[in-house]
């Protein structure tokens, strides 16, 4: 039986793909084209100098580990230190509402807790807001209502949200943007009534790689760990306290297709006293393991836990880790 064509994959000449590395290389040393920049100089060198585009990043960690935090976080500086970039993010919220988000924001600017910010207690003063500090928060809000973020509050499915990515990118103004994809989180993602949770995840990692290749576009997700890290086996074995491939929920497709996988991990919170082989500090800390990093090697960084203000900060900017 002869078969249709008309569902044939489009065919690209080495001599293509050449140019365009090479187009890529000389803009990159000209500085044409550049990394947005965090503002953890360790982080920027293990990144090719920060958030790139066509790029999937996955930020993995058990709860309380700082994923949120360090998402929020990462969303207000890329705009604070890259002014001279033209480029907008797509959030799809899924664990908190938008305006909760914003809250951290303030948290984060202010270096005020988000108790202290929402007046949390009705007999202690120093957690009202006063007229002064109200006046603050405005100045604050101002600015960031200013930022390009756009949010998605309600959950759907992978074709939804493939769908609501594909429709922004025609929106008028956004055709020529950059465009960075936030979720928070992958299982939060809704599956098909027959589907599985892994089955539901797996299909998302291919819409993602599917995505990535359109246009200039970056995609930041972040998912779930499975509860044997906190075994008590594994926090009794130094040798076992550091993340592995397996300890992420749906941890194939996610390696597949994500160009670098990083774990957040709070060992204090699980018990651990002393973190790894090397009996690592963990009062306070909070660790990123590199798992994978397409363009270059595995890596432990250091950082401090300022998660009451919703923000993380290294402790050595020059300090890394080998595993």
């Amino acid at each position: 039986m002869e078969q249709t064509l008309n569902s044939s994959l489009g065919v690209k000449h080495i001599s293509d793909a050449t140019d365009e590395i090479l187009n890529y290389i000389n803009h990159r040393r000209k500085g044409i084209v550049k990394s947005l920049k965090t503002r953890w100089p360790k982080f920027n060198r293990q990144c090719m100098g920060g958030i790139e585009p066509n790029v999937i990043y996955s930020i993995c960690g058990i709860s309380g580990s700082g994923k949120s935090s360090f998402a929020n976080s990462l969303e207000t500086d890329l705009f604070d230190l890259n002014p001279e970039e033209d480029f907008v993010v797509l959030n799809f919220n899924f664990e908190m509402l938008s305006s909760k988000q914003v809250g951290r924001k303030l948290s984060y600017k202010l270096k005020r807790t988000t108790a202290e910010l929402y007046s949390a207690s009705n007999t202690d003063d120093s957690y009202r807001v006063s007229d002064v500090d109200y006046e603050e928060i405005l100045k604050q809000t101002e600015r960031i209502r200013q930022y390009p973020i756009y949010y998605v509050d309600c959950p759907g499915t992978v074709d939804e949200i493939r769908n609501t990515i594909i429709s922004f990118q025609k929106i008028e103004g956004m055709k020529k943007k950059w465009l960075i994809v936030i979720l928070d989180h992958t299982l939060l993602t809704k599956g098909r009534l027959t589907e599985s949770e892994r089955g539901m995840i797996s299909d998302l990692q291919r819409m993602f790689m599917e995505r990535k290749k359109y246009g200039k576009i970056t995609i930041i997700q972040l998912s779930q760990m499975n509860r044997e890290i906190e075994d008590k086996d594994r926090i009794n074995n130094s040798n076992l306290h550091y993340p592995m491939r397996r300890d992420i929920f749906g941890s194939d497709s996610i390696f597949q297709t994500s160009d670098y996988v990083i774990v957040l991990h709070r060992p204090e919170i699980i018990g651990i006293s002393e973190y790894g082989p090397k009996k690592l500090p963990v009062k306070d800390r909070i660790y990123m393991h590199f798992l994978k990093a397409r363009e270059g090697e595995p890596k432990v960084l250091s950082f401090e836990n300022n998660l009451k203000y919703n923000r993380i900060d290294e402790v050595d900017p020059y300090n890394v880790l080998n595993f």
